[in-house]
């Protein structure tokens, strides 16, 4: 099967996710293309994936770059000529919906990921990403989602059972080479060090502003040691002001491979305090370390942990639910350990079966040639016709 994955944002976590689907379909004999951004991270990506990048995109094309009608001419024409059996599109963009419409008139079959059904807190762009999830709902032949939530969702809303596949989020955050070298590293060098860690983005749906009340909560350690440790690039500023809460580590900036390796390693457990998530890979990463989790009762995250098992699950907005889980569990190594390795054992069973349900589904998505929208009832002028970029 000829399977072509198209991500037109730029954004180095959507190029981690289609890097992880792109290089497994390759390595089971598929044969793969993306058809990307120029701003592409070439060693996320198998030699085996060809890459095809006839456009410079900046953002998700929710700005005046959405307006070029030249480059959207370009992208139908290489994603057409590559005569695909199946297109997946694996991240947001505004030229997604005018392009699933260019390639259903042409009789190819198209799939597209729904990363987010909800906007995050604090966002600006609220309306309008419900208004482009409805239209892409409308206008792809199948839809992929992370949570058993989304897919109920999707069904009420008319999607048919056949139209709609969820599978748990389970990438990992490395680069290609870095993920094939690391399994037998792993076996003898993981430690359950007394802390906890936050990895990723600081933004304001993670919920930074209550984890760091929740650290202020807890009795400050004897030694030198921090309690929690907040990883990644962001502007903590808006979140919290005034001196950081005693035992917390900030590394503000972008976390290479190698360090993200050493802190998901000895770290105690991984925490995700988010207020509005829809779901998240750092469960998954989590578990592949052998880490433990504390979620959020928000979006599809409780579907990853099975609570008291692999980890926890606490109310948003709590620090003191928060707190109280954290003091608790990290001053048990021995459980620590017992449960994150019930956490390698999901990760492992889901993966396998991901895989299944992905195979499943390009081969169905492969094979089907629907000429109308998913919902039923639904007619609508194609927005090929509005941009001007129509099959014909």
């Amino acid at each position: 099967m000829r399977i072509c994955y198209v991500l037109l944002s730029p954004t180095f976590g959507m190029h981690q996710y289609t890097a992880d689907l792109a290089n497994r379909m390759a390595l089971v004999g598929h044969e793969v293309h993306l058809v990307t951004t120029a701003h592409v991270p070439h060693d996320r990506y198998a030699p085996a994936v060809a890459i095809h990048t006839p456009v410079i995109t900046t953002n998700t094309g929710f700005s005046l770059e959405g307006l070029n009608v030249r480059d959207l001419r370009v992208l139908q024409q290489t994603i057409g000529n590559l005569r695909p059996d199946v297109v997946h599109f694996t991240g947001p963009h505004l030229w997604n919906v005018p392009l699933v419409h260019a390639l259903s008139d042409k009789g190819i079959p198209v799939l597209h990921t729904l990363h987010d059904m909800d906007p995050h807190h604090g966002t600006r762009y609220g309306v309008l990403l419900k208004v482009w999830n409805q239209l892409v709902i409308n206008s792809a032949d199948h839809i992929l989602v992370h949570g058993q939530t989304y897919r109920e969702r999707l069904l009420d809303m008319g999607v048919p059972e056949e139209g709609v596949t969820s599978t748990p989020l389970l990438h990992l955050f490395l680069s290609l080479a870095r993920s094939r070298s690391l399994s037998a590293e792993l076996a003898t060098s993981i430690r359950y060090e007394p802390w906890a860690l936050f990895f990723g983005r600081l933004e304001l749906y993670k919920g930074v502003d209550y984890l760091l009340t929740a650290c202020a909560m807890i009795e400050p350690s004897v030694t030198s040691t921090p309690r929690v440790v907040l990883a990644g690039p962001g502007d903590l500023a808006t979140m919290w002001s005034g001196p950081l809460p005693n035992g917390v580590e900030i590394r503000n900036r972008l976390i290479a491979d190698d360090e993200a390796i050493d802190l998901f390693r000895r770290c105690g457990l991984v925490v995700l305090p988010y207020v509005g998530a829809t779901q998240s890979a750092l469960i998954a990463a989590a578990y592949y370390f052998r880490k433990p989790v504390i979620v959020t009762r928000t979006g599809a995250l409780p579907e990853y942990v099975e609570d008291g098992q692999t980890g926890w699950v606490v109310e948003p907005e709590h620090p003191a639910s928060l707190a109280r889980c954290l003091e608790e569990m990290l001053g048990d190594p021995a459980r620590l350990a017992q449960m994150g390795s019930a956490g390698r054992t999901w990760y492992d069973a889901y993966r396998a079966s991901e895989m299944r349900a992905l195979l499943d589904m390009y081969q169905q998505v492969g094979q089907s040639r629907p000429k109308t929208s998913l919902v039923t009832g639904y007619v609508g002028k194609p927005l090929s016709d509005l941009y001007g970029v129509g099959g014909h």
